[in-house]
């Protein structure tokens, strides 16, 4: 049986879209933030209920969403004293999700 050959113009990308590129994955490079991530994908929430949910301290989590606030995959509000977490880009959900999807199935 012969391989189909898949013939397609390749982009090159430049330096800074390159840095901007490598960033957002290695966002997804520590348990934590992925398990962060998990836990806001289906909606807001806050420091304290996140930091329950993954076992780790709330300052811990204030720092893993410091991080991923400056790569703009999250957003936040502030309620009186309390922060709240979302993730607003769905290409940012997709992305995660089909990562996820890809280790189940080579499970």
């Amino acid at each position: 049986m012969a391989k189909k050959s898949y013939s397609r113009q390749v982009e090159i990308l430049d330096e800074h879209l390159a840095a901007h590129v490598a960033g957002l994955f290695a966002a997804f490079g520590d348990t934590s933030r992925v398990r962060i991530l998990s836990c806001i994908s289906a909606g807001e929430q806050n420091v304290g209920s996140l930091a329950q949910s993954v076992g780790i301290s709330e300052s811990a989590i204030s720092h893993h969403m410091r991080q991923l606030r400056q790569l703009r995959l999250v957003s936040s509000r502030k309620a009186g004293r309390e922060v709240f977490y979302r993730v607003d880009d769905p290409h940012i959900l997709t992305l995660f999700w089909q990562g996820v999807r890809h280790i189940q199935e080579d499970g």
